[in-house]
């Protein structure tokens, strides 16, 4: 679709090739303050005493809520779809590589 075919309140959205090929994480740290929220994603391997940040998002607080609530919506048609995502037991991770967060 080209510049001029896009109709008043659409948005025109590029997907680089590098980008979506996307980044894998077994792991998000989550922080805030009171004027955002940072996403951190990290992909732990087994035996590995250090983990790097692969991707880092930041989110105003009403980003995030609308976040969470699309990523509930996406959860709930997966399930429809699939059958219930089981939430397996995780080891502990020693979070002593930066900031303490939720995942």
């Amino acid at each position: 679709m080209s510049d001029s075919n896009i109709q008043p309140g659409q948005i025109n959205i590029e997907l680089e090739e590098a980008i979506a090929e996307g980044i894998y994480s077994n792991l998000a740290i989550i922080n805030h303050s009171a004027s955002e929220f940072v996403l951190d994603f990290v992909c732990i391997m087994p035996g590995t005493p250090k983990a790097k940040v692969k991707s880092r998002i930041v989110l105003t607080p009403q980003h995030a809520k609308r976040l969470v609530k699309a990523l509930a919506e996406n959860v709930h048609r997966f399930e429809s779809a699939h059958g219930e995502i089981k939430d397996s037991e995780q080891p502990p991770i020693p979070l002593n590589f930066g900031p303490a967060g939720q995942a």
